[in-house]
């Protein structure tokens, strides 16, 4: 059976075996998902079957650091990168199936979210004559020719072509794994960039909301990486606790337009960086702030404005349980604000409602790739271009 033959078969079945990959702005490695999916809409079921995170070498995370949110890059990098980081996720994905003891011949398809390098929202370029735009290297080519299996890939350009942002995709995943009849669910996630659904009780699909809010741990890692080496994050936000909120930073922080501007939106690294912080604090005249501090008063904005998103895009959030996962909810002090600013919301962790949070993301893209191969298209918010109802993803044969 040749490749086209095997993906008309795929095209007929309710169920699929799928490898998801993820690799987010954290930039520390490949996640990998094999999936069990069955069904259609809302009726579809997923088994984890297994889970694993291969990590990406110092070297590899600075190469792409060199390409990654940067305005000015060279062009041969992103180009040679691009193929690189296909084969090395094909390399990675090969021996985890070989772990696991699965044959590669038993996977139906792989789903590949990408390297994201750069996300450019028009809010945030604001060149007139240019739309949406975002950009994930890896291409599916290559993971499919290396590996032998069919790829689908590059999720986020049907998003942006049928009128959204690219992004957050978590929502169509949200809304089939964690809807509740009884309970109005936020499924609140804090990577690099922080974003939440919101699934109502009703179940009401026009009610499902979708955003990000503005940094996640984005600010956080950069500051403590430039100033506390070798120091990658804030574990626990054990320097934040340490730390002074400075109210005059704060408030300059939060003067950015992108939080003036209206829901849903999309944001990235290209805005919220050391850049960004930095400008903050020659303008409120904190230059000289003890690190400590500096990281107390991003992890306060962090919160402030995850909360602040929270109360204006969701009509009864008074009335919510909010579901954490991402990194940012091992932070410990983010998460005490937070929960601080948000009551009376009761608050939860993803695992609680069977899913390890830690496999979400790259679960989602194995879930799409599901959906694109039964041609299922949901129907979610009230505004076509906010969540698209398309199938997403590019398919790549192996032969």
């Amino acid at each position: 059976m040749n490749s086209l033959q095997k993906l008309t078969q795929l095209t007929q079945q309710d169920e699929h075996l799928i490898l998801g990959l993820m690799s987010g702005t954290s930039l520390d490695g490949l996640d990998i998902a094999l999936c069990r999916i069955k069904g259609r809409g809302k009726e579809t079921q997923v088994i984890l079957e297994h889970f694993a995170t291969y990590p990406y070498t110092d070297s590899l995370q600075r190469k792409i650091r060199e390409v990654f949110a940067q305005d000015v890059v060279k062009l041969a990098n992103v180009c040679m990168l691009n193929t690189r980081i296909a084969s090395l996720h094909a390399r990675m994905a090969l021996e985890m199936l070989e772990k696991w003891s699965v044959k590669p011949e038993d996977i139906d398809c792989i789903a590949s979210h990408g390297q994201t390098i750069y996300h450019a929202p028009k809010r945030l370029h604001m060149k007139p004559h240019y739309t949406n735009s975002t950009l994930q290297i890896g291409d599916g080519d290559h993971l499919a020719h290396r590996t032998g299996i069919i790829t689908i890939s590059d999720f986020r350009q049907k998003h942006i072509a049928a009128g959204g942002e690219g992004a957050p995709l978590v929502v169509y995943g949200d809304y089939i794994l964690f809807s509740s009849n009884t309970e109005n669910r936020i499924l609140l996630n804090i990577g690099g960039i922080a974003n939440f659904t919101y699934l109502p009780a009703s179940e009401d699909t026009t009610q499902v909301r979708a955003t990000d809010t503005g940094p996640g741990n984005t600010l956080i890692d950069t500051a403590v990486r430039t100033y506390l080496p070798p120091m990658l994050y804030d574990d626990e936000g054990g320097v934040a606790s340490a730390g002074t909120i400075n109210e005059e930073l704060l408030k300059t922080l939060k003067t950015h337009p992108f939080f003036l501007q209206s829901f849903p939106k999309t944001t990235g690294q290209e805005l919220f960086n050391m850049k960004f912080f930095q400008d903050a604090q020659r303008n409120s005249n904190t230059l000289d702030l003890h690190t400590a501090d500096l990281v107390a008063t991003l992890t306060r904005f962090t919160a402030e404005t995850i909360v602040e998103a929270i109360q204006e895009y969701v009509p009864n959030w008074q009335d919510c349980t909010i579901y954490l996962s991402g990194g940012g909810a091992k932070n410990l002090t983010l998460e005490s604000h937070i929960k601080e600013l948000l009551a009376p919301c009761k608050f939860n962790e993803l695992r609680t409602l069977g899913f390890p949070p830690h496999a979400k993301e790259a679960t989602l893209f194995a879930l799409l790739a599901h959906q694109t191969l039964t041609g299922t298209v949901l129907h979610l918010g009230n505004n076509p271009e906010h969540i698209p109802a398309v199938s997403l993803g590019k398919i790549s044969l192996p032969d």
